[in-house]
């Protein structure tokens, strides 16, 4: 199979015309669909746009490559345009795009198609094939100008397992292939499509040019291709890691690492080379990047975002602790008889003791996890200890008066105190590493052994301490607050709660719901966890029943996906909805969300408990009121599924 199998002569445009980035994009959908192989255009396009929010196609060099990987396609394909006067792209050189492929993938994208596609990225990186497709003359030409580029830096197929062989390494690599390598890189996009390979390319060509040995692993779509071995590793002098992913650092322990975007792997290759290879770039050490300023990807990835990450990093981290506690504290009660002593429930028999003890156990690990992992996400390894510590004395509620003044009562920060521990630890340590960054590189040990661990511990607990009393003073009061609620103030609690879980399925508006009934078990505030589960449960079920009672309103190739629904909200995983929200969204997230707070709005009526952060129907036995949770669920499953039945028209009667 060849790049030109994906692409029909229909699906190019030679000598367009274009206004503006968005007439591009639809000019260049319009001719996806010509093709046949996608089956619904605007929900193809929605996941073009989305895919440009989170960062412009348009790479430099006058070319970009907006894509798609969506269940609205049939089978991968191409189309190609070129503009002679070129149009506004946003690119990230500034500079006005006259070459533009458009990429078609299905979501069970085969690797065959993948490696082609990063054929094609890898080819456009030469100015010579660029130029020639700039001036064929017809559809025809274009594709011939492909092949003929294609078979004389590929070569004949090789069939490997019935896929294509690795076609990313090129023959000057194969050449050096089993020598040393002087450098090594690693190139990596969020698509794994494009640029992975158009970086890897560039990075290549600027090894041969500069005469430096480089090999790079591609870490895209269709998995890890040209793997870095353990004993090129060892001999390597330098490691650069292209990437606007998250990539494991661990096994380049003890060398020259320079971490930048993907972007910079394309247009900057010789002064990352340069870069790579000089005194400046600092050692790895596994446990602890110490990377320049300059380097520091989360500086440029906005404060908003950076503060949502090291938090979602920490609750990730705590989740097991919850989890596992919670549900084994819940089954103490569950075999424990009341009567004996109702101050003692749950530990009244040895078989409720027995679980209770080691739940609380994991319990009691939850905030200082939550606060340790923070700090970690922050700063690295360095962050851990004192994020650690912090986060205990947070929970202690330990202060400085209280030291002084034993008459002084100790208040405890609870989960607020641990999450603001979490950020103090992490940014005292990247302080800390600029304080030490004076420190000769021969003794660059000793600041990871000796001086981050005391000095970091130190502060972060002086700070803590120093705002513990302020600190615990608004936990209380958040918790006599939520103590007080009753009647409508609960149920409209409830209601806010179970809605935010259905805003963005998964997104920030619902990790913070999620966030706050999961912060909120560790003050006893099981109600609140109830709802937030309830809620989060509703939105696929809503899908699953529009799909089963009101069967008209979705597509056939809609409605067996939207059936599993079914399992994925009774598991309280709500991201069974997005693909049906994403296609529609202003009928189906507020009908979604509706039903959520409905849901959330009549658990916290029924005074429904739940001590677990996760679990769907999996774990009902240990809900509180587990009867009228379930009524709940299914109340505002039903309400949402209605609603949006009202809301969409017969697929028949859409246009």
């Amino acid at each position: 199979m060849k790049i030109t199998d994906l692409l029909e002569e229909k699906a190019i445009r030679l000598n367009s015309l274009a206004s503006s980035k968005e007439e591009v994009l639809n000019q260049m959908i319009n001719l996806i669909s010509q093709t046949g192989n996608i089956v619904n255009k605007q929900e193809f396009k929605e996941t073009v746009l989305k895919r440009e929010k989170e960062g412009t196609t348009g790479i430099g060099e006058g070319i970009a490559i907006p894509h798609g990987k969506s269940r609205a396609v049939k089978k991968a394909c191409l189309a190609a345009m070129v503009l002679p006067k070129g149009v506004e792209f946003e690119a990230l050189d500034g500079k006005k795009v006259n070459l533009i492929f458009m990429i078609a993938a299905p979501e069970n994208q085969e690797n065959t198609h993948l490696e082609l596609l990063s054929r094609l990225s890898a080819l456009l990186m030469d100015e010579k094939f660029r130029e020639e497709l700039k001036g064929a003359k017809t559809p025809a030409e274009f594709m011939k100008i492909i092949n003929k580029a294609e078979q004389e830096k590929y070569g004949e197929e090789k069939a490997v397992d019935g896929l294509l062989a690795d076609t990313f390494i090129s023959s000057s690599q194969e050449n050096v292939q089993k020598e040393n390598y002087e450098i090594l890189c690693i190139t990596s996009c969020p698509t794994g499509i494009a640029h992975t390979y158009m970086a890897a390319e560039a990075l290549e060509k600027a090894g041969i040019e500069t005469n430096h040995k480089i090999k790079v692993e591609t870490q895209g779509q269709s998995g890890v291709k040209n793997h870095l071995t353990s004993e090129e590793i060892k001999n390597a002098k330098a490691i650069i890691i292209a990437a606007d992913t998250n990539v494991e650092l661990s096994r380049f322990n003890g060398k020259k690492v320079l971490k930048v975007r993907v972007a910079d792997g394309i247009h900057k290759p010789k002064e990352l080379i340069e870069r790579a290879l000089s005194e400046e770039t600092p050692i790895y050490y596994s446990g602890k990047v110490e990377e320049t300023e300059k380097n520091n990807l989360d500086e440029k990835e906005g404060i908003g975002r950076s503060i949502y990450r090291h938090l979602m990093s920490g609750v990730t981290h705590m989740l097991p602790f919850v989890v596992g506690g919670g549900i084994l504290i819940a089954i103490s009660f569950l075999l424990d008889n009341y009567e004996i002593n109702p101050a003692g429930f749950g530990s009244n028999t040895p078989v409720a003791a027995f679980f209770n003890t080691i739940g609380n156990a994991a319990f009691g690990f939850m905030l200082t996890i939550l606060s340790g992992y923070i700090a970690m996400s922050i700063a690295d390894r360095p962050g851990l200890a004192a994020g650690f510590v912090g986060g205990a004395i947070a929970v202690s509620g330990v202060s400085l008066q209280s030291i002084t003044n034993p008459d002084i009562a100790t208040v405890s920060s609870g989960f607020l105190g641990a999450l603001i521990a979490g950020f103090i630890a992490g940014y005292i340590i990247l302080i800390l590493k600029r304080l030490f960054s004076v420190i000769p590189k021969s003794l660059e040990g000793i600041r990871t052994i000796l001086l981050y661990p005391v000095f970091g511990i130190l502060l972060t607990g002086a700070v803590v301490m120093l705002i513990n009393p302020f600190v615990g003073m608004i936990n209380t009061g958040l918790n006599n607050f939520l103590n007080g609620l009753s009647g409508t103030n609960k149920i409209i609690l409830g209601a806010i709660l179970g809605g935010m879980m259905s805003v963005d399925l998964g997104g920030p508006v619902n990790k913070a719901a999620y966030t706050f009934g999961t912060g909120m078990l560790s003050q006893g505030h099981y109600d609140i966890m109830a709802a937030v589960m309830a809620g989060g449960m509703v939105s696929p079920l809503v899908i699953a029943l529009l799909a089963t009672f009101f069967p008209k309103k979705l597509e056939q190739k809609d409605r067996s996906s939207a059936l599993l629904n079914y399992i994925l909200g009774l598991s309280f995983i709500s991201e069974g909805a997005i693909p049906y929200a994403s296609s529609d969204p202003l009928r189906v997230l507020p009908s979604c969300i509706v039903g959520s707070a409905i849901a959330g709005a009549l658990s916290m009526l029924f005074n429904c408990t739940l001590m677990a952060p996760h679990g769907g129907i999996f774990v009902i036995g240990i809900v509180g009121n587990s009867l009228m949770y379930v009524v709940s669920i299914a109340v505002g499953s039903i309400v949402g599924a209605i609603m949006l039945a009202a809301l969409k028209k017969n697929v028949k009667q859409q246009t």
